[in-house]
């Protein structure tokens, strides 16, 4: 009998890894001393929110919505952490006269604000690469072929444009370790998934790759607005007809790719149906690299910390 495990999440931030546990969110990062700092978040119990995360095709709005809240402040946190490592001493010391002048830690008001800016910066990021694509595909082609055929070249534009852009910021440095600490997160989890004990060397064995990562969610997202665009419902005349559409059929798209990854995962066991989730998994060898044993470390840090305040909630 196959052993049951809680289903965690978690996301790459800047020299770290933040894991969403049932009750704690926690972040890890290697500081510029070595040293591992943590910024630890219980997680608020919302009823109505609780409620619509039960609900198929509405949980997915509602978890993206909130992983880009909380994932926000975490964030902030380990570029914070980063800026003060990276700070002179005359930098570092008035930041911590700053401090020491102000209220100590993340008061309400900052960590709502951090919040409502991560949403946002996600809503209108969904806008551009909805609404570019559409575009330029119509700029380009008019209205020359059927409604199928235009999607089909609206979502081959996406494709280019994701792949081009993740292809740019990866040969960054910074970009490139943060998707080293992405491959971390993933193994983390996938050892625990296996029941493996979680050592650095037990932990490297797994792939870098899984099939809930929010990569995969893109591709799903793209290969889902091609489909449901070309419904005959949503025939369009103008660009501006065009662009409306796909603005309104965003919570739409985002609620069934939701629901299609779910559906993906729950296969990846079966031989042949595992193979839809391959094309998310092929995405993911541009937003993941292969960690390096330190990177991996902060990354069981920060799930085992998460794991051990969960526990202090509720002992299992």
């Amino acid at each position: 009998m196959l052993r049951q495990h809680a289903v965690y999440g978690g996301q790459a931030v800047v020299e770290g890894v933040m894991f969403a546990g049932r009750h704690y969110h926690v972040t890890a990062v290697r500081r510029k001393n070595n040293e591992i700092s943590f910024f630890e978040s219980p997680r608020t119990i919302i009823p109505w929110v609780e409620a619509l995360k039960k609900i198929p095709f509405i949980r997915g709005i509602v978890a993206i919505v909130e992983a880009a809240a909380k994932g926000s402040q975490h964030l902030q946190f380990s570029f914070e952490a980063y800026v003060e490592d990276e700070a002179t001493p005359e930098e570092r010391q008035a930041m911590e006269e700053k401090r020491k002048s102000g209220k100590k830690g993340w008061d309400l008001t900052l960590i709502l604000g951090v919040a409502v800016v991560g949403v946002l910066s996600f809503a209108f990021g969904k806008l551009i690469f909805n609404v570019v694509p559409a575009a330029l595909e119509s700029l380009l082609f008019g209205r020359r072929f059927g409604i199928v055929w235009h999607n089909l070249l609206e979502g081959c534009i996406k494709i280019v444009f994701l792949l081009a852009y993740l292809w740019a910021i990866s040969k960054t440095p910074m970009i490139k370790r943060l998707f080293q600490y992405h491959g971390a997160e993933h193994k983390v989890i996938s050892a625990y998934e296996a029941g493996a004990e979680l050592t650095v060397e037990n932990v490297q064995k797994f792939s870098r790759l899984h099939y809930r990562c929010g990569s995969s969610f893109i591709v799903f997202s793209v290969i889902v607005g091609v489909l449901l665009y070309s419904l005959p419902i949503f025939e369009w005349n103008s660009i501006w007809e065009r662009i409306w559409i796909r603005i309104l059929l965003i919570p739409v798209v985002i609620g069934v790719s939701y629901e299609v990854l779910r559906f993906t995962n729950a296969l990846r066991d079966i031989p042949v149906l595992r193979w839809l989730g391959y094309p998310g998994l092929w995405l993911q060898l541009l937003t993941t690299k292969e960690p390096t044993d330190d990177q991996v470390a902060v990354s069981i840090a920060s799930f085992n910390r998460m794991r051990e305040l969960d526990r202090q909630v509720n002992p299992i």
